[in-house]
């Protein structure tokens, strides 16, 4: 990006570019020319997208920022994981929900410049996206109020509602949503009716207040069933389930395999299965095309902005590219 010829290729792309995304370091792209008031000059229907960890501007600007960091800044952290301990998310969702808010934006930005003509400036920050995710936790602290427990795979609210273990080992996860539905279960899947009228039990805030001792009930009935037998109860008396699966039972997850939502895709490392985008239509096929090796497609590129065989040897050459 520093090398000298860097400027004259980047002008080429970008005159026939739609969108120029950057999440460097803050200041960094000013520096380099590609900032949106740099460039609304040249290329005025140009959507400039600048991802980062905490915005433009403000005290946090200059701030490191890693997934890790944002789900602590967000509050997500005080949120997630057991009473004793905080837990992250598994996957880097800090990292996704700024991509994804990158990209509906961009979405509303060429419905915009199609009337308008003119491109625009988006600024997300990782910060921002995550504590728009954060809505329930948040506004059930707002103004002082108690924020939500932390209690791990369960619901912090609701119970019976998170993850119990049958007697093979597997767990199993249910959710109850109203009181008819703790009749049902207590009847249909627990097999002890006078469990629904318990006073212990007969509310939710009740069978919150007494999750220990109820969890012990149901985590009795259940040890003589595996997962699949209490699967089958639950599915019976229509009570929300699911199975906790590991990675190995998703890539074979019979739903998945039904929608024949995976497709092989090519890789410099050969093929491998890759998820069709979330979203059916009937008309259209995604495209998947292969995953391109490092630098692939860069002497294309370069010949279709003008630049000879020669001149592409000579940029290699000198490590510009």
């Amino acid at each position: 990006m520093k090398h000298p010829e860097a400027a004259a290729i980047l002008a080429k792309l970008l005159a026939d570019a739609d969108v120029l995304v950057q999440n460097l370091a803050p200041g960094a792209a000013e520096r380099l020319g590609l900032s949106h008031d740099s460039l609304h000059e040249i290329c005025p229907r140009l959507i400039v997208c600048d991802i980062s960890g905490y915005g433009a501007d403000g005290p946090y600007r200059d701030k490191k920022a890693y997934d890790l960091l944002i789900q602590s800044e967000s509050g997500f952290l005080s949120v997630t994981g057991s009473p004793e301990e905080p837990a992250k998310a598994g996957c880097s969702i800090a990292d996704i929900a700024a991509g994804m808010y990158a990209f509906t934006n961009i979405l509303a930005a060429l419905m915009e410049r199609s009337k308008t003509g003119r491109g625009c400036r988006i600024d997300v920050s990782m910060l921002e996206s995550m504590v728009e995710w954060m809505c329930y936790p948040l506004y059930y602290a707002f103004d002082g109020a108690t924020p939500p427990p932390r209690a791990g795979a369960a619901h912090a609210t609701i119970y019976p509602y998170g993850p119990f273990q049958a007697g093979d080992r597997k767990t199993v996860m249910l959710g109850l949503q109203n009181e008819r539905e703790w009749t049902i279960f207590c009847d249909k899947v627990l097999l002890r009716p006078e469990l629904a009228t318990d006073p212990r039990f007969d509310s939710n805030s009740r069978r919150v207040a007494a999750r220990k001792a109820l969890r012990d009930l149901i985590i009795e009935a259940f040890s003589t069933l595996t997962a699949e037998q209490v699967i089958k109860r639950l599915d019976a008396a229509l009570i929300a389930n699911a199975r906790m699966n590991d990675m190995r039972e998703v890539w074979e997850h019979p739903q998945l395999k039904a929608r024949k939502r995976w497709v092989d895709v090519g890789t410099p490392a050969g093929p491998v299965p890759a998820l069709l985008p979330p979203g059916v239509r009937d008309d259209y096929a995604p495209r998947m095309d292969p995953v391109p090796a490092l630098g692939e497609h860069t002497d294309a590129i370069l010949h279709d902005l003008g630049y000879s065989k020669d001149a592409i040897v000579k940029l290699r050459s000198e490590r510009a590219i």
